[in-house]
């Protein structure tokens, strides 16, 4: 039984188990996320290359001429790294492809998540493990029984319920059904972040009114915005019941996450490869809080409750359970985040002591004792706290500084030249 709410009643007695090897897949859209994903707990990280990923066009993009650090930070730290490799392709698009998939087996890559054939069969001559993405909508036992002799992981459709999950995992079980590996072939689901409109992500929107596809990673979330239904003949606008009504709520499974577990889920991705580095940190951090604690008998409504004040801290468009527990799902209602904390850039790191571990910063706004505080930077990923001794000519005690000042305070770890200085305010 979840911490804090039941399965649904139609659901069927669970015959399947946890996973006694979860895995928290982070998302990794730059550097710092990545160095935040790895210092936050993540078992593995999920990236994209130039154009060919779901998150084209977010600000936060790696190049091919990444690949390499990429992966040699992730297996430095112990840790899988996966290549996101998963948009429509045409036929243009597969001398690029398969160039990536090359480099991806040269620098070893862990996995290549995909969803086109071409680069399923490519990356399989390759010899690189293959995870199927959502975009196929896998969602029955006999399409999951088809595609694992290609793939060791399949990521199923979101819009499928725990009852579902549980029934296809069962049957994997009672056909020891193994992959390509050899072993017994797992399944991945969405924990954590962004639920779009369309099925499995599969939107023609942005293409229709902008001529920009989400299924090339494109998407231009126009789906997220307000808009107004007026009558063409009288010019009569028409009311809706709820603004924003093709922007649902982001998915949140931190308080059923051990019905989850229990339903044979093995893998639990982490949507926000466009999200900030602070973002990845705390959810990563959350959900492997939450995965220990399952693992080890702590899950309690106390820790769930903890839990989840800390993600309402990051950008979220309000929680819900989307389809897992077959509850109405919830609408955003507002463009936009709704954290409970504003990120407001502060100043820059100058310099930093490593012997007795202080960082000086320029400040670039006022700043005083006793603010929670970000520094993040593409090495030192996410570091935070809170403001207890702001000092002035390495030496003088204040309590505040102001704009063009340089301040320097302790740190418990590295920080870089130049890495950014934030504050983190209550809305």
């Amino acid at each position: 039984m979840s911490a804090t709410t039941t399965a649904p009643n139609t659901a069927a007695t669970p015959t399947t188990t946890a996973s006694p090897h979860v895995e928290t897949l982070a998302p990794a859209g730059c550097y710092a996320s990545l160095k935040a994903a790895i210092d936050s707990g993540a078992h593995s990280v999920y990236f994209g290359l130039a154009q060919l990923n779901m998150r084209a066009r977010a600000r936060r993009s790696f190049q091919l001429q990444d690949l390499a650090e990429i992966m040699d930070r992730c297996h430095i730290a112990g840790i899988r790294g996966y290549l996101t490799l998963n948009t429509l392709l045409y036929d243009h698009d597969l001398r690029l492809c398969f160039a990536l998939l090359e480099e991806a087996a040269k620098q070893k890559v862990d996995a290549v998540i995909a969803s086109d054939m071409a680069c399923i069969l490519r990356a399989r001559e390759l010899g690189l493990e293959v995870h199927l993405s959502t975009q196929l909508s896998v969602s029955n036992y006999q399409s999951f029984k088809f595609y694992a002799q290609f793939c060791d992981r399949i990521v199923l459709a979101r819009e499928l319920n725990l009852s579902m999950i549980r029934k296809i995992r069962q049957q994997v079980l009672d056909d020891d059904l193994r992959g390509p590996s050899g072993r017994p072939v797992e399944i991945e689901a969405f924990a954590h972040g962004a639920l779009c409109i369309a099925v499995s992500g599969r939107c023609g929107m942005s293409l229709y009114t902008d001529n920009a596809s989400a299924n090339r990673g494109a998407c231009t979330q126009n789906c997220r915005k307000e808009y107004k239904v007026v009558d063409p003949e009288s010019g009569q606008e028409l009311l809706v019941d709820n603004n924003y009504v093709m922007s649902p709520n982001d998915i949140c499974t931190i308080d059923f996450l051990d019905q989850v577990l229990e339903a044979g889920v093995h893998t639990l991705k982490l949507e926000g490869r466009g999200r900030s580095p602070e973002y990845v940190s705390t959810v990563t951090a959350t959900y492997r809080r939450a995965v220990d604690a399952i693992q080890s008998k702590t899950y309690t409504p106390e820790l769930v409750a903890d839990l989840q004040s800390d993600l309402k801290k990051v950008y979220h468009r309000g929680h819900s359970s989307g389809y897992y527990l077959g509850r109405q799902q919830g609408w955003s209602a507002a463009y936009g985040t709704k954290s409970s904390r504003q990120k407001l850039l502060a100043g820059k790191v100058t310099h930093y002591y490593q012997k007795i571990g202080v960082a000086e910063i320029t400040a670039t706004g006022p700043i005083a004792k006793g603010q929670e505080y970000l520094i993040i930077g593409e090495s030192t990923g996410v570091l935070s706290g809170t403001l207890e001794e702001l000092r002035l000519d390495d030496t003088s005690l204040v309590d505040h500084v102001e704009a063009k000042q340089v301040f320097s305070i302790k740190v418990d770890q590295r920080v870089r030249l130049n890495d950014r200085f934030f504050l983190h305010l209550p809305v």
